[in-house]
């Protein structure tokens, strides 16, 4: 897996991706494990965690648009 990438967020401590897999990874604050994201593209990656609200970038493009 990649190395993870620390966000800012009051919802989410980090983020990781694998490119090959199209695997996203994500550590929310309130839960443990990780969860796990399928299919989804590096740009997504890369947009959700260079956002200004990486919350609402999760909630308006990533929850409930990739399998879990």
């Amino acid at each position: 897996m990649t190395d993870w990438v620390y966000v800012r967020s009051s919802a989410i401590r980090k983020v990781g991706y694998e490119s090959a897999s199209q695997r996203m990874y994500i550590d929310f604050n309130d839960s443990d494990p990780y969860y796990e994201f399928y299919g989804v593209p590096e740009s997504v990656f890369k947009e959700f965690v260079n956002a200004d609200s990486v919350g609402r970038y999760y909630h308006d493009y990533i929850k409930d648009q990739y399998d879990c």
